[in-house]
C-alpha cells in the first residue's frame, strides 16, 4: 500500500478523535450533573456481568484528574493513527477496545477496571512497533516521538501503584503488539526506485545505456541514426549586402 494513501489529511483525522474525546467528557459530565456513578459498568474480571465493561469501560472515569490524564494522549495518539494509518484506523480502535478489554477481563483482579488508558496503551504499542516493522522513515520518526512522549508509561504495566489497573495497561500493550504483527501487510511502503527492485537489470537500464565501458556519456546510442540526422540537417545562410560597397 502506497504511503500517499496513508499520509493524507482529511477532516476525519481531527474530527474523529475530537468526537471520541468529547464523548468521554460528556459521560463524565452526565455523571456529575445527574449524580450517577457508572463504575459498575466497568470490566469486572471473570464474571458474566463484568463482560459489559469491555464496551463501556473506556468511557468511564473515576474523577476529573483521571479523565484529564487520559484525554491528551488519547487525542494525540488517535489523531496519529488516523493520519498515518487511515485505512486500518477504525480496526485498531474498535478491535483494540474489544481485545484489550477481554484480556483485562481474563487476567484482572476482582475489581472494576475503568478508563481509556487500556486503549491508550494499545495506540502507544501499535504506533511504536508498527513503525519499526514498516522501516518507513516517517513511521520510524513517529515511533521515536511516541517513545519520547510516552515511553515512561511502560512502568505502569506492572503493579507499582495501588488503585491503578496495571492489568488493563498490560492488556493494551499486548494488543498493540499483536495488531502491529497482524496488520503488517498493510504497512505503508516507501517508494522504491527502479534500481532498488529485485528484478533490476542494469544492462536494460535506458539511462545506463548512454555510458560506454569507460564511463563516458554517449548522447546518441545508434550511430547510424546519428549520421542520418546529421546528413539530413540543413544550414541556411542569410547574406546581407554592405551599404558601403
Amino acid at each position: 500500500m502506497e504511503g500517499k494513501e496513508h499520509f493524507k489529511f482529511s477532516t476525519g483525522v481531527i474530527g474523529y478523535p475530537i468526537a471520541f474525546v468529547l464523548m468521554i467528557w460528556l459521560v463524565f459530565w452526565f455523571e456529575i450533573r445527574f449524580r450517577f456513578d457508572f463504575t459498575n459498568f466497568g470490566v469486572f474480571p471473570r464474571t458474566l456481568s463484568g463482560l459489559k465493561g469491555i464496551l463501556f469501560s473506556p468511557f468511564i472515569h473515576s474523577g476529573i484528574e483521571h479523565l484529564y490524564h487520559n484525554t491528551i494522549p488519547l487525542f494525540v495518539l488517535s489523531t496519529a493513527v488516523f493520519y498515518f494509518y487511515k485505512p486500518i484506523a477504525w480496526k485498531v480502535l474498535c478491535y483494540g477496545i474489544l481485545l484489550s478489554g477481554f484480556l483485562t477481563w481474563s487476567i484482572g483482579r476482582p475489581a472494576f477496571h475503568i478508563g481509556a488508558s487500556g486503549l491508550i496503551y494499545v495506540l502507544v504499542s501499535f504506533t511504536f512497533f508498527k513503525g519499526i516493522f514498516a522501516k518507513h522513515y516517517r513511521l520510524i520518526a513517529l515511533s521515536l516521538l511516541v517513545v519520547f512522549l510516552y515511553g515512561s508509561m511502560i512502568w505502569y504495566t506492572m503493579p507499582i501503584k495501588d488503585g491503578m489497573s496495571w492489568e488493563g495497561h498490560l492488556s493494551g500493550l499486548i494488543t498493540g503488539i499483536l495488531f502491529a504483527l497482524i496488520f503488517r501487510k498493510e504497512i505503508a511502503k516507501p517508494k522504491k526506485y527502479l534500481w532498488e527492485t529485485e528484478d533490476y537489470n542494469e544492462d536494460q537500464d535506458p539511462f545506463l545505456k548512454h555510458f560506454d565501458e569507460n564511463g563516458n556519456f554517449v548522447a546518441n546510442l545508434n550511430e547510424e541514426d546519428s549520421d542520418n540526422d546529421v546528413s539530413q540537417s540543413k544550414i541556411n545562410y542569410t547574406y546581407k549586402p554592405n551599404d558601403k560597397d
